[in-house]
């Protein structure tokens, strides 16, 4: 007979205990971020570090696959450190449904003013289990997404950090042990609003480098200064993206307030049962 820790049934505690972690980040797990942070801060943000002159800038049409092979390796590097400090049975068994459930909700809405469901469970899922086990949900989901829906390319590997960010960010806001009720939605509430068009923003860096003569107005112009380029990239944003990220932005807020309360409460019911941090012990068979 299998035990996972003490019994967790009956009615829901008033006083909030300390959430159980899905995946401790160890110092390897946390180095191992760190390098992947850094490698995808430059590779979002190269228009506005390389100098005019560099090879970057001259070789602007193979960055995307340049950078999509190394931040596909240094995300691997990521999902086995993470696994080694403790991603066991019972988190990999949520990771697949909450990944799952979240490659399903991607395609609703598709194509129609920003609207995208996922978002909002990478929220609350990052809010619960915590900054670890978000990354590795952000990044999975999206890769198992692109395989639903037929959206493999060079931005893929992009799409993954920038989610990873996302839910990561929602397991390090304050208060995950204390905050309840009315605060905690507003605070996932305002987080979820302003991460939206984060994610809309850094996703713009991907591709916005490689418009050529396109939209001259608004392309990278790779002799051009820093603030002009910042105030293209700006222009851009406003001109091909900023009503998607509002949409996304709203319909994140709608349903963290409306459909949060239910769902906050069914992942703490069942990280608590889960019980993460209990190693599972087998009982000998009764003769």
């Amino acid at each position: 007979m299998a035990h996972s820790g003490p019994g967790t049934g009956g009615a829901e505690m008033s006083v909030p205990t300390r959430q159980a972690r899905a995946v401790r980040i160890g110092a390897r797990s946390a180095a191992a971020l760190l390098l992947v942070g850094a490698v995808g801060v430059v590779a979002f943000g190269w228009p506005f570090l390389a100098p005019p002159a560099s090879q970057i800038s001259a070789h602007a049409q193979d960055a995307p696959w340049l950078f999509a092979g190394l931040l596909v390796l240094l995300l691997a590097v990521v999902a086995a450190a993470i696994s080694e400090s403790g991603l066991g049975p019972k988190a990999v068994a949520m990771l697949g449904v909450l990944a799952a459930t979240g490659a399903a909700l991607r395609p609703i809405g598709a194509g129609t003013a920003g609207i995208e469901p996922m978002f909002f469970l990478m929220v609350l899922s990052g809010r619960v289990l915590g900054p670890g086990f978000g990354f590795v949900l952000g990044s999975l989901t999206m890769f198992a997404s692109a395989l639903l829906t037929g959206g493999v390319g060079p931005w893929l590997p992009f799409q993954m950090l920038a989610m990873g960010w996302f839910a990561m960010g929602a397991g390090l806001l304050p208060g995950p042990d204390r905050l309840r009720g009315r605060a905690e939605l507003a605070l996932l509430a305002g987080y979820g609003f302003l991460a939206a068009f984060a994610y809309g923003t850094v996703m713009n860096l991907a591709g916005w480098p490689f418009m050529g003569a396109l939209a001259s107005n608004i392309a990278f112009d790779p002799q051009a200064a820093v603030p002009a380029n910042l105030a293209r990239f700006v222009a851009y944003c406003l001109a091909t993206s900023l009503g998607w990220d509002l949409g996304r932005a709203l319909c994140t807020v709608v349903l963290t307030l409306t459909l949060g309360p239910a769902l906050l409460r069914a992942l703490r019911r069942a990280t608590r049962r889960a019980a993460f941090e209990t190693a599972v012990t087998f009982d000998a068979p009764g003769r």
